[in-house]
């Protein structure tokens, strides 16, 4: 996990939690999208054993990519010690859930 960079700011690092919930958000929609086109693709007499295990590869490290993350992001919750509200739309600004203000 990369370093906290001494937040101590119980609001920055509530802001570097949502930021990363929301990448997290962003990463999981994209593996999806990387598996339905493998299914599809498995699906189609076609398409070669080559290409269907370079899809394959490629989704297997992406779910290795998306358990870092994972992981980083637990770890951050854990420092935070709540999990914050998330606004859907990026560009509305956060509300504290802090139980502990």
């Amino acid at each position: 996990m990369e370093p906290l960079l001494n937040v101590t700011d119980k609001a920055t690092l509530e802001a570097l939690v949502i930021e990363k919930i929301r990448a997290h958000r962003r990463q999981i929609e994209s593996d999806q999208l990387v598996y339905d086109e493998w299914v599809r693709a498995s699906e189609d007499t076609t398409v070669s054993a080559m290409v269907l295990q370079a899809m394959q590869d490629a989704y297997l490290a992406r779910q290795d990519k998306a358990d870092r993350l994972q992981e980083e992001l637990s770890e951050l919750i854990d420092t935070l010690g709540y999990v914050p509200a998330v606004p859907e739309d990026e560009n509305e600004q956060a509300v504290s859930t802090n139980p502990y203000p």
